[in-house]
């Protein structure tokens, strides 16, 4: 067994575990989503060893350029970790659990404050909610919003310390980005910063838009139900978690751009001097 297929198998580890969290440590009801949960686990293992042991990806993008999908995936692991101990102190309290709780009233508290990101997510549940539910929301929100914001700090420390991707490799775009198609529409530079603006408009207005949309399903559909821990823990986690991953994508978009033209003019500096430019 070769090395990239090792090294597919323990992604492939990581992701079950990190789907498998909230249900090894919550307490299971009779009758619960165990089966469902393990099905989909199973289904992103072999998802991840086929992407990360083929030669060509097919959708996870900056496979070759570490650690970009390491980052986002640590922060959304502890994210989902720290929400699962939270949940599980209320059943089974530790100190651990106490810590966090702790933690996140602190931080719930001080990042409630009207029109942010963590006082919207209140405001779409319904007016019959129970006032622990809406506590732990908000103590999850605060948390999960450190987490992403600490991940993206991380990145762009990352961007201007380490010199991301790399200062001497060359960036392979057909293998970083397998849905991007270079020989497609506009000029590949062009293309690039408009994505990138998208992904940061986009990554800034989801944490408001994303309660705005829960609001209108709860009043013109079914409401949206966070009794149920797991449920709770993957709401605020994806809510906290897909604003930030898009932030971090426009981010590295910008910066492939910045290399692409900085080549460019490296290419054309060096044709110029060589007399092969034409008059």
């Amino acid at each position: 067994m070769n090395t990239t297929l090792l090294k597919a198998f323990a992604r492939a580890l990581c992701v079950l575990a990190l789907i498998a969290t909230p249900t090894l440590f919550l307490p299971q009801p009779a009758g619960g989503n165990s089966a469902v949960v393990a099905l989909v686990a199973i289904f992103a293992a072999i998802f991840t060893v086929v992407e990360y042991s083929s030669a060509s990806p097919s959708f996870i993008e900056f496979r070759s350029a570490p650690p970009f999908n390491r980052l986002r995936f640590a922060a959304l692991f502890v994210t989902v970790l720290t929400l699962s101990l939270i949940m599980r102190g209320e059943e089974a309290p530790s100190t651990l659990t106490m810590l966090l709780q702790v933690i996140g009233q602190q931080v719930g508290n001080a990042m409630d404050v009207p029109f942010s990101p963590v006082r919207l997510i209140q405001l779409m549940m319904t007016d019959d909610t129970p006032a622990h539910v809406m506590e732990t929301l908000r103590v999850a929100a605060g948390l999960a919003y450190v987490v992403s914001l600490l991940s993206i700090a991380t990145f762009i420390v990352m961007l201007r310390v380490k010199r991301w991707p790399r200062r001497t490799d060359s960036f392979n775009v057909w293998i970083n980005l397998p849905m991007f198609d270079p020989t497609a529409g506009d000029d590949v530079v062009v293309r690039l910063n408009r994505d990138s603006q998208i992904n940061l408009i986009l990554g800034f207005l989801l944490p408001f838009l994303i309660p705005a949309i829960g609001k209108l399903i709860t009043i013109y559909a079914t409401p949206i139900a966070l009794n149920d821990p797991q449920t709770l823990i993957w709401m605020v986690a994806a809510w906290a978690f897909l604003p930030s991953s898009l932030l971090m994508r426009g981010i590295a978009l910008s910066r492939v751009a910045q290399m692409i033209h900085a080549q460019r003019k490296r290419a054309y500096a060096a044709a110029a001097a060589d007399g092969l430019l034409p008059v």
